[in-house]
């Protein structure tokens, strides 16, 4: 009873702190280094120049902080859930982690996705044996967005449990933590930035419970901070200096942009037609100065084919097809290739008199 009182955790026997340290220490002095053919085969799902490579690469090789920024819908956060992907393998997380007798849950079926096989109770073929501790996982990416608080950052005390919820960083722990839309949170960038000197410096991060006790654990966390603002606006030199790698995530090139065309074309089985990217371009890019997004693609053709399936007919690009999904899209699209007003014979003498 006495017990039950202090922690009411119900469920598989959490792992001492002192284990789960030397398994993230392990983990992270086996990890191999990533080439130029890895780096490429990570990101082969995707439209990613080779000098974005270049500078991506040395990045998660040197596991620090790195900044993505540039203008909105180039796929800044594509290309984080990338770097997750590059770093691939699998690797072991406990259901929760015992600390000083406070148990804090650690397995979250959210942020980890579970490579564990279900056991056939009815089977007659013995199971190999295993810490049941442990959870194999595909090393995380944790992305959090303008909904993130200094609050998400600290253990989460259960009142009624009597236990904690390990926060957002640790689970992404061995993985990719992304910050999305930084500069746009509920909390000041600088407040969210002073959180991370100490473990982007040292490689620790440091909590707190509730009892006041605090404990050290590894901070073995590739983090990502994706924003459209400027970097020099969020944060000062002193912690720009502990993110050494600032990547600008430009506008795509022409040929990029045919080629991101061409790609979601075959991701949404339409035929593709080079001729319409020149019409897009000569139509509705150039007259209104509009700029090349990496996003475009994807969401004209899906504007495309949502038009389609409305007039019952079988997905296809046409000329008409993308005027009207630019019409809907673009603010100000109809406006900028829309051909001068022609006025009646009677409004063209009130206008010569004028």
């Amino acid at each position: 009873m006495l017990f039950l009182e202090n922690n009411q955790y119900v469920g598989i026997a959490p792992v001492p702190l002192t284990q789960y340290a030397a398994y993230m220490t392990a983990l992270a002095s086996a990890r191999a280094y990533i080439d130029r053919e890895r780096l490429r085969q990570g990101f082969g799902h995707l439209v990613v120049s080779d000098s974005m490579l270049e500078m991506l690469g040395p990045a998660v090789n040197a596991g620090k902080a790195l900044f993505l920024y540039g203008p909105p819908g180039n796929g800044k956060t594509v290309i984080a859930e990338g770097l997750g992907r590059t770093l691939g393998g699998d690797m072991y997380v406990p259901h929760a982690i015992d600390v000083g007798g406070q148990t804090i849950r650690m397995f979250d079926p959210i942020a980890h996705e579970s490579l564990e096989t279900p056991v056939d109770s009815a089977s007659v073929i013995v199971a190999a044996s295993y810490d049941r501790r442990w959870v194999r996982i595909r090393r995380p990416v944790v992305m959090v967005g303008g909904e993130l608080t200094l609050d998400m950052l600290e253990l989460a005390f259960n009142p009624i449990g009597k236990f904690y919820e390990a926060p957002a960083q640790w689970k992404a722990n061995g993985g990719v933590f992304l910050v999305d839309d930084f500069g746009r949170q509920r909390v000041r960038p600088q407040d969210l930035l002073n959180r991370w000197i100490v473990p982007l410096e040292s490689r620790f991060d440091y909590l707190t419970l509730h009892t006041g006790k605090k404990f050290q654990v590894p901070f073995d966390v590739l983090i990502v901070f994706a924003t459209n603002l400027d970097p020099a606006s969020l944060a000062d030199e002193a912690f720009l200096r502990r993110i050494p790698y600032k990547i600008a995530v430009e506008d795509p090139s022409v040929d990029e942009f045919t080629r991101i065309f061409e790609l979601v074309c075959r991701q949404r089985k339409m035929r593709f037609h080079q001729v319409m990217v020149a019409y897009l371009q000569r139509r509705h890019y150039g007259p209104a100065g509009r700029p090349l997004r990496a996003c475009h693609p994807r969401d004209l053709l899906d504007q495309v084919a949502a038009l389609c399936r409305y007039r019952g007919i079988e997905p296809v690009i046409s000329r008409e097809l993308l005027d009207a999904a630019c019409k809907s899209y673009f603010v100000g699209a109809s406006s900028a290739v829309m051909p001068p007003p022609q006025h009646s014979a009677k409004a063209r003498r009130r206008l010569e008199v004028h």
